[in-house]
C-alpha cells in the first residue's frame, strides 16, 4: 500500500510539474525566436542570442532595453580588464613603455564606463529612448578606445597584450553588436528635424550666442576667467596650471585668455574638465609645443602635446605643435576625445600623426594642418571645412599621407570628411615633391572611410590618389569617396580600382556635409565657430 501511495504521489507530482515545464518550453522558445530576429544582421549573431537570453521577460522588451542589457554586460567586462591591468600594473615588472600603454588603458576604460554610463542612461529616459544618434556616436567611442588600449603595446613586448586583448575582443564584439541594435531604432523625426535647424547667423542651433560671441570678437575685446602669460601679466604662467584650476563638470564656458608666447609643455584637459575653451593671440602668436614621441617610448596616444578629452571644449587662434621631427615617427601635436568640440582659426603642425581626430563629433573651420606620415588620424566623426591641409617633406624613403582613418566596424558613425578645403605642399616639399609621393589617405582599419568634396587638390597628390596599408586588406571594406573637386590633383580618372572607393553622387556626399554627418546645427552655433550646414 505504501509503495502504491508513493507511486501515486510521483505521478500526480509529475502531472503538476507537466504545465509549470510546457511553459517554460513556450516562454525560452519565444525568447529565443526574439533574440534570433533582434539579433539578425549583427556580426556576432550567437554572442547577441546568448547574451540577450539572459535578459527576463524578453519578448516584453524594447530595443533600447536590449541594448541597455547588452551595454551592462559590457560594463561588467570594462571592469574586469579594468582590473586586470591594474594588477599587471601593480605586480609586474614593466618597462617604461609598457606603464605607459597600461596607463593609456585605465584611462581609456575609465572613459568607456562614462560613455557606457550616459548610453544606458539615455536609453531609459522617455525623452531620449529615441536619440539613437547619441547612442551611436557613445557606442562607436566606447569600441575605439578598445583598440587603442590595444594599439599602445605595438611597440613594447606581446605578453602583455595577449594577457588582455582576449577581453578587449570580447568587449569590442558586445558593442559591435550593441551598435547594430541601436541602428535598428526608429530615430525620433521631429526631433532630428531641430538637431539639424541652423540659426539665422549661419550657425548651428546648439551654439549659444555667447560662444558665437567669443569666436567672433577679437581676443583683446573678450572677457576672460583667466588669463595665462609667458610674462608673468596673467594668473598663470602655464596653461597647465590654468586648466587644472577650471572649475569640473562646468554647464557653462569657461574661457582660458592664452596670451602671445611659446609655453613649451604638455597639456591634458580630462573628462571632467568640460566646456573650457582656449583663446590665444594667433596662429605662430600663441604656441603649445613639445617633443613627445613614440621612439623615445611614448605611445602614439600619450605623445599628444595636447590632450582634450572633456565635452564641449573649443579653440581659437592658437598653434598645437610637436618639434620631434619626421625621423621619431608618431608624434602627436594634439589629440581630441572630446565630444561636440570645435577649433577655429587654429593650426596643427608636426611630422607623422599630427592631428589625432581620436573619437567622438569634432569640427575643424579656417585651419592648418601641417604633416608628413598619417598626419590626420583617428576614429572620430570630423568634418574639416575650409581649411589649408599641408603635406611637408617627409624623411628619405617615406610617402605622405593626408589622412588614415580608423573605423573598425560598419556600424560605428565615424570618418574623416573634407570639405571645401585646400590639400597642398608646405613650402619645403614644394621644391622637391616630385622626389615624394603624397597620397589621399590609406586605410587604417578593417571600415576606414573618408571623404574629400569640393576642395582644392594640387598636383602634389599622386593621380591614384589613395595608398594601400597593407596588400589587400580592407581594400573591399573601405569608403572612400570624391566629390566636384578642383585641381591639378582632383581627376579621378586614375584613381585606384578598389571596391571600397567611389565617385560621389550629390545625395551620397551630401551625407558627409556637418548637418548629416556630425549634426551640427545641433551644437555648432553654441561654439560660435563658422559652418556651412550643407553642400
Amino acid at each position: 500500500m505504501g509503495r502504491f501511495t508513493n507511486f501515486l504521489c510521483l505521478a500526480m507530482a509529475a502531472l503538476l510539474f507537466l504545465p509549470l515545464c510546457f511553459s517554460r518550453s513556450l516562454i525560452e522558445e519565444q525568447n529565443f525566436k526574439v533574440a534570433n530576429s533582434a539579433c539578425d544582421g549583427t556580426l556576432y549573431p550567437e554572442l547577441c542570442v546568448s547574451t540577450l537570453s539572459t535578459l527576463p521577460n524578453l519578448a516584453k522588451k524594447s530595443l533600447p532595453d536590449m541594448i541597455c542589457h547588452t551595454v551592462e554586460t559590457v560594463e561588467k567586462d570594462v571592469e574586469q580588464s579594468s582590473s586586470s591591468c591594474n594588477s599587471i600594473y601593480r605586480k609586474r615588472k614593466l618597462d617604461f613603455r609598457q606603464r605607459v600603454a597600461l596607463a593609456d588603458c585605465k584611462e581609456l576604460f575609465s572613459d568607456t564606463l562614462a560613455e557606457l554610463n550616459i548610453t544606458v542612461k539615455d536609453l531609459r529616459s522617455v525623452i531620449n529612448s529615441n536619440r539613437s544618434d547619441e547612442a551611436l556616436t557613445l557606442l562607436s567611442a566606447a569600441m575605439t578606445n578598445q583598440y587603442t588600449c590595444l594599439d599602445g603595446f605595438a611597440y613594447s613586448n606581446h605578453s602583455i597584450r595577449h594577457f588582455i586583448e582576449g577581453g578587449l575582443y570580447n568587449i569590442s564584439k558586445l558593442l559591435s553588436n550593441s551598435l547594430a541594435l541601436a541602428h535598428k531604432i526608429t530615430p525620433n523625426k521631429t526631433k532630428s528635424a531641430e538637431v539639424y535647424e541652423q540659426g539665422k547667423d549661419g550657425f548651428p542651433k546648439w551654439m549659444s550666442a555667447g560662444d558665437r560671441r567669443l569666436l567672433q570678437t577679437t581676443a583683446s575685446g573678450i572677457k576672460a576667467d583667466v588669463v595665462v602669460a609667458k610674462d608673468g601679466s596673467g594668473k598663470y604662467t602655464t596653461v597647465s596650471a590654468a586648466v587644472a584650476a577650471a572649475p569640473s563638470s562646468s554647464k557653462s564656458r569657461y574661457v582660458i585668455y592664452i596670451k602671445a608666447g611659446t609655453y613649451n609643455e604638455v597639456v591634458d584637459v580630462p573628462k571632467g574638465k568640460t566646456n573650457l575653451m582656449f583663446i590665444g593671440d594667433g596662429i605662430g602668436k600663441t604656441v603649445i609645443t613639445g617633443n613627445r614621441n613614440v621612439k623615445d617610448g611614448w605611445t602614439t596616444f600619450r605623445s599628444a602635446t595636447v590632450a582634450v578629452v572633456g565635452n564641449g571644449f573649443i579653440a581659437r587662434d592658437i598653434t598645437f605643435q610637436n618639434t620631434a621631427g619626421a625621423s621619431k615617427h608618431q608624434a602627436v601635436a594634439l589629440r581630441v576625445g572630446s565630444d561636440l568640440s570645435a577649433f577655429y582659426r587654429c593650426s596643427f603642425v608636426g611630422y607623422q600623426d599630427t592631428l589625432y581626430v581620436h573619437s567622438l563629433r569634432q569640427f575643424y573651420r579656417e585651419c592648418d594642418i601641417y604633416g608628413t606620415v598619417d598626419f590626420i588620424f583617428g576614429n572620430a566623426a570630423v568634418v574639416f571645412q575650409s581649411c589649408n591641409l599641408y603635406a611637408r617633406r617627409p624623411d628619405a624613403g617615406q610617402k605622405n599621407i593626408y589622412t588614415a582613418q580608423g573605423r573598425e566596424d560598419p556600424n560605428q558613425n565615424t570618418g574623416i570628411s573634407i570639405q571645401n578645403c585646400k590639400l597642398s605642399a608646405s613650402s619645403d616639399l614644394a621644391a622637391v615633391k616630385s622626389s615624394f609621393k603624397t597620397y589621399l589617405g590609406r586605410p587604417w582599419k578593417q571600415y576606414s572611410r573618408t571623404v574629400v568634396m569640393q576642395s582644392q587638390i594640387d598636383d602634389v597628390v599622386d593621380p591614384a590618389g589613395w595608398l594601400e596599408w597593407s596588400g589587400n586588406f580592407a581594400l573591399s571594406t573601405l569608403f572612400y569617396g570624391e566629390y566636384l573637386n578642383r585641381g591639378a590633383g582632383a581627376g579621378t580618372s586614375s584613381r585606384v580600382k578598389w571596391p571600397g572607393y567611389r565617385v560621389l553622387s550629390a545625395s551620397a556626399a551630401s551625407q558627409f556635409t556637418v548637418d548629416n554627418f556630425i549634426g551640427g546645427s545641433n551644437w555648432l552655433p553654441a561654439t560660435g565657430v563658422p559652418f556651412s550646414a550643407g553642400m
